[in-house]
C-alpha cells in the first residue's frame, strides 16, 4: 500500500445557487519520501487536493488514506491532531507573525509537538542562522519564505505540503527554496508535495500529477529527477 492514496475523492462548493465541482473522482498514490508536484492552472482543483490532504478541508465522498488510515472519516478533533503532529504547511505568502522574530515564529510550531527540532537548527538548515532575531519586516521575501519553511519542518512532519511556495519569489531565491524542499525529501525522507502552475519545475519531482478542471489528467514518475541547479524557467 502506498503511503498516501486518494481514492475517488470528490469535493464541491456552493456559491449562491451555483455548485462548483472543485475535485471530481481524484485518484492517485504517493510513496513515502517522494517529492511530488501537483501541476495545473488556476482553478484546476490542486489547492483543494492539498487542503484535503492536510486536513484543512474534508471531501464529500471517497477515501483519503494516509499511512493506511482514512482521514476522510476523522472527527474535527482527530483532524486537529493530524494537522498538529503529522503535517507541515508552506504557503505562497509566508503567513509569519509580524511582531515575532524569525526564531519566535519557528517556536510557534516547535513548541506544540514533542521531539521537535530546535528553532535554531531549523533556521540554520535554511541558511538563516544569522537572522534569528530579525523581524519579518527586516527580511527579504526569500528569507521570509525560508522562515516559513523552517517553521513547517521544525516539528519534523511526516508530510510537507507547499502551496505555490516560490510564487512570490524571484528566480534565484525560488531555486534556493526548491533546493531546501528537495533536500527535505531526498535527504531527510519527508514526503513533500508542492502545488504549482509552473510546469518548468516538474523535472525535479519524483512524481508529477497533472490536473485540469478538477480532475487528474496524468501521472508521471521520474526515475531520475533533475537537480535544481540544472533547470531553467
Amino acid at each position: 500500500m502506498a503511503y498516501i492514496e486518494m481514492i475517488d475523492s470528490t469535493k464541491s462548493y456552493k456559491t449562491g445557487s451555483t455548485t462548483v465541482n472543485a475535485n471530481k473522482d481524484i485518484n492517485f498514490a504517493i510513496e513515502k519520501g517522494e517529492l511530488v508536484i501537483i501541476l495545473g492552472s488556476s482553478g484546476a482543483g490542486k489547492s483543494t487536493v492539498l487542503n484535503i490532504l492536510g486536513g484543512m478541508d474534508t471531501n464529500d465522498s471517497g477515501q483519503v488514506l494516509i499511512d493506511g488510515k482514512d482521514i476522510s472519516n476523522y472527527t474535527s478533533k482527530e483532524l486537529t491532531t493530524y494537522r498538529r503532529y503529522d503535517v507541515g504547511f508552506v504557503f505562497q505568502f509566508y503567513n509569519l507573525v509580524s511582531n515575532l522574530t524569525a526564531k519566535e515564529n519557528v517556536e510557534l510550531a516547535s513548541e506544540i509537538v514533542e521531539n521537535a527540532m530546535s528553532p535554531e537548527k531549523a533556521l540554520e538548515d535554511v541558511g538563516l542562522g544569522q537572522r534569528m532575531d530579525n523581524f519579518p519586516a527586516q527580511l527579504s521575501g526569500g528569507e521570509q519564505q525560508r522562515v516559513a519553511i523552517a517553521r513547517a519542518v521544525a516539528k519534523n512532519p511526516k508530510i510537507l505540503l507547499c502551496d505555490e511556495p516560490t510564487g512570490a519569489l524571484d528566480y534565484n531565491t525560488g531555486k534556493q527554496v526548491l533546493q531546501i524542499l528537495q533536500d527535505k525529501s531526498h535527504i531527510d525522507g519527508a514526503t513533500v508535495i508542492i502545488v504549482t502552475h509552473n510546469g518548468m519545475i516538474a523535472p525535479i519531482a519524483d512524481r508529477v500529477i497533472r490536473m485540469h478542471d478538477g480532475q487528474v489528467k496524468s501521472i508521471e514518475v521520474n526515475e531520475n529527477p533533475q537537480n535544481i541547479a540544472d533547470i531553467e524557467w
